[in-house]
């Protein structure tokens, strides 16, 4: 399975994103190999508007089945959980330790947006 997690950085060990249609990149990561790519989300930094619908269609196409992220707007939310993807919320520091609370399943899926639009 895989899982998306929002961050600025390009590894395990870089911090996990608060907001998700605004993170600068998605770490989409194998949980049966181990194996992660990096996926740029530049172009939804400064979107006017759309930036979490647009970000969640990358999530979507990435193969993931659910995403970490710290925030997650309701467009985004609706996006994602139509695609039949699930969201998790992590105050964790790192995108290492949020895949840790992940996989021991301190992690409770989200019922709903957790900011307003445009947060």
């Amino acid at each position: 399975m895989k899982i998306a997690l929002s961050t600025s950085g390009s590894d395990l060990s870089a911090a996990l994103d608060t907001r998700f249609g605004r993170a600068p990149k998605f770490l989409v990561l194998d949980l049966e190999n181990g194996k992660f790519e990096i996926i740029d989300n530049q172009q939804n930094l400064d979107a006017a508007q759309g930036a979490g619908i647009q970000s969640a269609e990358t999530v979507i196409r990435s193969g993931a089945k659910a995403l970490v992220s710290g925030h997650c707007g309701p467009n985004a939310f609706r996006v994602l959980s139509s695609a039949g993807v699930k969201v998790y919320n992590s105050d964790a520091a790192t995108v290492a330790e949020a895949v840790e609370q992940f996989k021991q399943g301190k992690l409770k899926e989200s019922g709903g947006a957790d900011v307003q639009g445009h947060w």
